[in-house]
């Protein structure tokens, strides 16, 4: 499985919007359930929002959804710092993302 961590600040006007959002990329994900994908996104308290992204092969399991494609729509106007984007590899996971044999936890 391939992993990238991606960071960005938001706007506070955009915050609301982004998180809006982001809920939509994951219930698009409930409803496909892609095996390939693993995705976690968390917001920290300065604005800045942190994605974790995991996926086989490639993502376009993540990226093709239509939640996903409104969200990456205006992004660019949302943000308050440019993207980072940098492959990034798991050195020690506790109960956090589930390993490659076992289900994602609930």
């Amino acid at each position: 499985m391939t992993y990238n961590l991606i960071r960005y600040g938001v706007k506070d006007a955009g915050i609301a919007e982004n998180r809006a959002l982001v809920a939509k990329v994951f219930e698009a994900l409930d409803e496909t359930q892609p095996q390939s994908v693993r995705y976690l996104v968390l917001e920290l308290e300065n604005g800045e929002f942190v994605h974790l992204v995991g996926y086989d092969k490639d993502s376009s399991a993540l990226t093709e959804l239509d939640a996903f494609k409104a969200f990456g729509a205006d992004h660019a106007g949302r943000r308050s710092a440019p993207l980072v984007r940098a492959p990034a590899k798991i050195v020690g996971n506790y109960r956090m993302l589930a390993k490659a044999d076992e289900a994602v936890p609930a």
